[in-house]
């Protein structure tokens, strides 16, 4: 017996089946007593596998529903093609379909784990963050085109200075429009910045592991904390280069008969650590960057010449970091930006 839910935001569908096929089915609310009452419902009738997809609410829900005691699968909806391609989409047929495909083989679902409730609450701090950093740029990008509209071109600075370097250079006919907006960013300016000490101290005092990641030049304490905070388990990926696939820096693959063209990276998995580590490999590959394994590295691929070759370098070097950083946590040894590259970056 496998129970099929189909999460909605507020209702969702359930779908037992069994060897006979559909035994019952129903509806519930999205909540964790009528979830929990669904289940046990299932369970007495011999249920011992709930299957769901990767949505909004499935991470505490798969926690809830785990605590009874029966095995839960939430499935990668990318890879349920069974589901996002079907002609005639239903709530009440979706669920069928992921109980089915439970009693089949759960490795058709491409099941996922969800991170533990501590982790995803610290992982939600950081990305608070990320979306400030994000409204205060485009608060900034703002007042500078308000004010180039008018002949004005305001001073170059740091974001975090940026209401008190300007404000004295905005026009008088515009003081009164953007005085708000400079307000705005100032008040962001101050939440970023409790925010970063936050993030240092859940660092030194959470997730202590994090120091050895930081030993890169180019790492800071959000990507460090990140990448802890979204690998969790670093046994959970059990080859140390497979956890550029798990970040999607790894290129797709499309092979039929003779035909194997080259393709893109896949860009699965978390997108904001994603997008940290191919920030990191473009400070390593930059002007400022230090002399490392990982530099030289992109370089010999940067030497191939082209924006192409550039790309890829970038690319290339955010997946071989994604391994070096996996690697120091794991051995907790000492990094050698030159010579143990070779040894730990295999």
């Amino acid at each position: 017996m496998t129970l099929g839910l189909d999460l909605g935001d507020r209702t969702t569908q359930w779908c037992l089946v069994g060897d006979q096929g559909v035994v019952k089915e129903g509806s519930a609310q999205t909540d964790a007593a009528s979830l929990k009452k669904a289940c046990e419902i299932a369970m007495s009738r011999g249920a011992e596998r709930v299957v769901m997809e990767v949505g909004t609410h499935s991470p505490w829900i798969s926690r809830e529903l785990a605590s009874l005691g029966i095995e839960v699968v939430v499935a990668d909806p990318h890879a349920v093609k069974l589901i996002w391609a079907a002609g005639r989409k239903s709530d009440r047929r979706d669920a069928q379909v992921l109980a089915r495909l439970g009693r089949a083989d759960i490795e058709l679902l491409h099941p996922v784990q969800h991170r533990g409730a501590q982790a995803q609450a610290a992982l939600s701090l950081l990305r608070s963050r990320a979306q400030l950093v994000e409204v205060r740029t485009c608060l900034i990008n703002h007042v500078r085109g308000s004010c180039k509209s008018v002949g004005t071109r305001l001073p170059k600075c740091s974001a975090e200075s940026f209401h008190k370097m300007v404000a004295d250079s905005i026009p008088a006919e515009l003081k009164k429009a953007q005085g708000a907006v400079l307000d705005s960013i100032a008040r962001l300016s101050a939440n970023i910045k409790e925010l970063d000490v936050e993030v240092h101290r859940m660092s030194r005092e959470s997730y202590p592991e994090t120091q050895r990641l930081t030993q890169v030049v180019g790492v800071g304490p959000i990507t460090a904390l990140t990448f802890v905070l979204t690998v969790e388990q670093p046994a959970r990926i059990v080859q140390t280069r497979n956890v550029g696939a798990y970040f999607g820096l790894v290129p797709g693959c499309s092979q039929s008969g003779g035909r194997d063209p080259e393709l893109h990276i896949t860009k699965r998995g978390d997108d904001d650590m994603r997008r940290l580590l191919v920030t990191c490999a473009q400070y390593i590959l930059g002007p400022f960057g230090p002399d490392t394994d990982l530099r030289r590295f992109g370089q010999r691929l940067e030497a191939k010449g082209g924006k192409a070759a550039k790309r890829r370098a970038v690319v290339a070097v955010a997946r071989k970091l994604s391994i070096l950083l996996l690697s120091l946590w794991r051995s907790g040894q000492t990094y050698q930006p030159i010579k143990n590259s070779s040894a730990v970056v295999a």
